[in-house]
């Protein structure tokens, strides 16, 4: 195959995991081109995938059949004459626009009532009985191999590239910021799916303290989306230390966050995307989860220390405590979090 189309899936953890499938197919077929279809959201993931020639970048918004934004993507893509597009997420309109633009083979799992959309498509895991994301993906780069079963214990662990561009735009804002130290770390208190996966703000409060207070010479920087300033300015305000607790959520771009995470001397994060950024750049990291399965999207790092209490009600994968007391995370302190960094670094 010449040429082949990933369509990204949306969440930045899933794009993150879906890069060792990106490395398999370029190993499978080296002298391939394969370009990504993904939304803004998570365009900057696959800008850090070496195996990408081009990332189109499209504004599609999630739940929203969008007819005419697909049909006209279908018509400019029919135009590069793919042989083959991945198609990752598992919905219906997903599906459309490599129907759209004929390409000939359109893999990936049978879901929501797209059958002929998806030409060659494999059986989705049941739900009691599932494989790591990253291994879920990378069984598509074997689909059309006839010779092997599908292998769903292979595994890899997701690798991203800094761009300078994005490294030179971080150090001009730390030295903005005063940042001169390269003692950095970097504090991610939101997750996107809602309170159940997020370490209660308290806590995250009193280990910035103690960062600061055991390492005078450490800044604490706050990293998030703008839906988590207000998280952030909470942690900020009851921290003090108001010269080295940085509240940057919301301040920067997705590429500045790769950049920055990178450049840190550790994270500590809830189960997000940005957690699995820093898995996939190999930074010492503590990865806390309440109500999510760490065995399904763990962080894939030798560097990475998961928290997790295994309580009897986890993992539930509700988006608020069905019990109403959030015991999974609250009961994971601080004190073990800071121990667990030192041990990390």
């Amino acid at each position: 195959m010449n040429r082949i189309l990933i369509i990204a899936p949306n969440w930045i953890g899933d794009a993150v995991m879906s890069q060792p499938l990106l490395a398999s197919l370029k190993a499978i077929y080296p002298h391939s081109q394969i370009d990504v279809l993904a939304s803004t959201w998570v365009a900057p993931i696959y800008r850090a995938c070496t195996e990408v020639h081009q990332v189109i970048e499209a504004r599609l918004e999630h739940k929203q059949l969008q007819w005419s934004t697909r049909k006209q993507l279908a018509k400019q893509l029919e135009l590069n004459l793919y042989n083959a597009c991945f198609v990752l997420p598992n919905s219906l309109k997903s599906a459309l626009i490599p129907w759209l633009a004929n390409i000939p083979l359109r893999i990936g799992y049978r879901g929501e009532m797209r059958f002929g959309l998806i030409n060659f498509a494999l059986d989705n895991p049941s739900k009691t009985n599932r494989p790591p994301m990253v291994n879920h993906y990378l069984a598509l780069s074997n689909a059309m191999d006839y010779s092997q079963d599908m292998d769903t214990n292979q595994s890899a662990s997701p690798q991203l590239n800094i761009s300078p561009k994005a490294k030179q735009s971080v150090s001009t804002k730390l030295q903005a910021a005063g940042i001169y130290t390269k003692l950095i770390y970097v504090l991610c208190p939101g997750a996107e799916y809602g309170v159940s996966k997020r370490w209660p703000t308290e806590h995250f409060t009193t280990l910035a303290q103690q960062l600061i207070l055991n390492q005078p010479e450490a800044h604490v920087i706050l990293l998030g989306s703008k839906g988590d300033q207000v998280l952030g300015e909470d942690i900020q305000t009851k921290a003090g230390h108001a010269q080295q607790i940085h509240n940057w959520c919301g301040n920067t771009s997705l590429d500045e966050a790769i950049a920055l995470i990178g450049m840190s001397t550790a994270l500590v994060s809830n189960d997000s995307g940005l957690m699995h950024i820093g898995a996939a750049l190999k930074v010492p990291q503590v990865a806390i989860f309440g109500s999510s399965d760490p065995q399904h999207t763990p962080p894939l790092s030798d560097k990475a220390q998961v928290i997790w209490l295994n309580l009897p009600c986890s993992p539930c994968h509700k988006r608020e405590c069905p019990l109403g007391h959030l015991k999974c995370l609250k009961d994971i302190f601080p004190a073990t979090v800071l121990s667990t960094i030192q041990k990390q670094t």
